[in-house]
């Protein structure tokens, strides 16, 4: 189970660290991230790419995880995401302002690689603390 565990962090710490190639070593070569972001292409490659765009927007990003709940096979975390917002995300430009929001995630492991993640994070709240929305389609 501590090998599943690690995983986990592993995944989160690819942000704190900036280095979306960590995912290459904890997810599955068809690992589904329920739901995909506008615009995300299935499997790792997609969240390497949500990575780079994010490290973008929030360069001092961080994740700190507060709970991790785990049975054989099974994670979920309850953690908190926090960065200055220094470049453009979902079209809201740069505010210079640090905001914290939260995250919740249930992963389902498989031969310790992640193969399947459910998430939630607080897009409202963000988008609060920014003062703005994204526009309308």
């Amino acid at each position: 189970m501590r090998a599943e565990r690690t995983a986990v962090e592993t995944l989160y710490r690819a942000f704190s660290d900036k280095d979306p190639d960590l995912v290459d070593t904890v997810l599955a070569s068809d690992w589904d991230d329920i739901l995909l972001a506008p615009g995300q292409e299935p499997g790792p490659n997609g969240i390497k790419a949500i990575i780079r765009s994010f490290v973008q927007a929030f360069p001092d990003v961080r994740i700190d995880i507060h709970d991790i709940v785990q049975e054989p096979g099974k994670i979920g975390v309850r953690a908190e995401i926090s960065g200055t917002h220094r470049g453009e995300i979902f079209g809201i430009a740069p505010t210079n302002k640090h905001v914290r929001f939260r995250l919740y995630e249930f992963h389902t492991l498989e031969q310790g690689r992640i193969v399947t993640t459910w998430h939630m994070e607080d897009w409202f709240g963000l988008c609060l603390q920014l003062g703005a929305f994204p526009a309308q389609a």
